[in-house]
């Protein structure tokens, strides 16, 4: 087990549970969230067991106790399996596959939606297939095929995000919901390299939320298209877990539907993506 992240989770999330949320008088406090004893006694542990949980001298809580921890933390479903994970992994010595693809019958999908933006990415947020009106909306991204990167390394991004915040936030979240291998090189390099690039990012990453993205709204701000507001939903692809398909959609008689259609017959240079592996 990775003591290392299972401590940093539980301070982290320590700091983010309020007083109040638990029917606690707030009073005076030097630090954000609750203090240790006080999560102690909400778990039904002892106060010296739940420091060595943090410190990383405790290396095997029973899932009762972590159970106990998650809702003390008042952790979600996703960030209590995420909590689980730290203890044990899914999938010991896994680092992830070298590289990732859409299968060709995924890129024909996308490809036949003509009136629908829609991409799919990959356990790194790495955007894996799009198709064109999908290319034509994110043609802010150019050749980029980085999403977390992009995301907080490219300008562009916190115009084209109306809610830049709030959607790079997501982003983060998800990027930590797809990797619960500790061994993951990649994630580690990724993460350590926006991590010294972005104060922001090393802002949100340190909050260790942890969410996949589903179902919601968007607002964007395009350079050709104006203002848009676009609901998607996100779905797993069974057939290459660790993948995403995300679709948009205008709704009926709006503005952002007539954008739409202004992407649809603007001309865009072809997206640099295959579906073929062995390119």
């Amino acid at each position: 087990m990775h003591t290392n992240r299972l401590s940093e989770f539980l301070r982290a999330r320590r700091a983010l549970v309020r007083p109040e949320d638990h029917a606690m008088p707030a009073g005076t406090r030097r630090t954000p969230g609750l203090r240790r004893e006080e999560i102690a006694v909400l778990a039904g542990v002892s106060t010296d067991y739940y420091v060595r949980l943090e410190q990383g001298r405790e290396r095997n809580p029973s899932p009762q106790v972590l159970r106990a921890l998650a809702g003390a933390l008042l952790l979600g479903d996703e960030e209590a399996a995420y909590l689980r994970g730290l203890v044990d992994p899914p999938h010991p010595g896994r680092s992830g596959p070298a590289r990732e693809y859409a299968g060709p019958q995924l890129v024909a999908l996308l490809d036949a939606w003509a009136d629908t933006p829609a991409l799919v990415y990959g356990r790194h947020l790495d955007l894996l297939a799009v198709n064109s009106l999908g290319e034509a909306l994110f043609s802010w991204l150019g050749s980029d095929t980085s999403l977390i990167t992009a995301m907080f390394l490219n300008p562009a991004a916190r115009d084209f995000y109306r809610d830049w915040p709030v959607v790079a936030q997501g982003c983060v979240a998800a990027l930590r919901a797809a990797n619960p291998a500790p061994d993951d090189q990649r994630l580690r390099e990724l993460v350590g390299e926006l991590a010294v690039r972005s104060p922001d990012f090393a802002r949100m990453w340190a909050r260790h939320e942890v969410r996949a993205k589903t179902a919601s709204v968007k607002r964007f701000h395009h350079r050709l298209a104006g203002d848009l507001t676009l609901g998607f939903e996100t779905f797993s692809v069974n057939s290459a877990p660790g993948q995403h398909l995300v679709v948009y959609r205008a709704e009926p008689g709006t503005a952002a539907e007539r954008s739409l259609h202004l992407l649809a017959d603007a001309p865009y240079a072809d997206f640099p993506f295959t579906d073929d592996p062995s390119s």
